[in-house]
């Protein structure tokens, strides 16, 4: 298996963390819940964002809830932020939509964690389509200085 930028900052932190891989054809954050056997609630989505300014801000949530907008601006400090294009997310993240991980960006954003993720492991994008990473959250919060908020409706 070929280490991602993800896996690579994390070895770097010697952090613990196991690889979970899957058909990466299925991309839904649920449905990869279901087929690596994770509960939805512990299984997180990086969502990258664009405030008015024009700043990229990276929220992480479960990936059976919805970003709650209001919640996420207030949580940056911003007036609103709104998703970023799809078609945008490779050139700014270096990640593809489906294999986005808040660890190993292009280049280091501001990062929220929804406040469920306190305190316990979670399963997130190991970087690319069909690999998940499963570590204690601390690990991700020290790889990208993360904040943790409320950030779900």
């Amino acid at each position: 298996m070929d280490k991602t930028n993800a896996m690579r900052i994390l070895d770097g932190l010697k952090a613990v963390y196991e690889v979970i891989e899957y058909d990466e054809s299925v991309t839904d954050g649920v449905s990869v819940a279901a087929l690596t056997g994770q509960p939805a609630d512990g299984v997180f989505k990086t969502l990258v964002t664009q405030s008015a300014k024009g700043e990229n801000i990276v929220f992480v949530i479960p990936v059976n809830k919805s970003l709650d907008m209001k919640k996420a601006a207030a949580a940056a400090g911003v007036k609103r932020v709104e998703m970023l294009d799809r078609n945008k997310l490779k050139d700014i993240t270096g990640y593809v939509h489906g294999g986005c991980s808040p660890v190993g960006m292009k280049k280091r954003f501001r990062t929220f964690i929804d406040e469920s993720a306190r305190g316990r492991t979670v399963t997130l994008s190991g970087g690319k389509r069909g690999m998940q990473i499963k570590t204690d959250v601390n690990n991700i919060v020290s790889a990208v200085c993360a904040t943790f908020a409320e950030l779900t409706s």
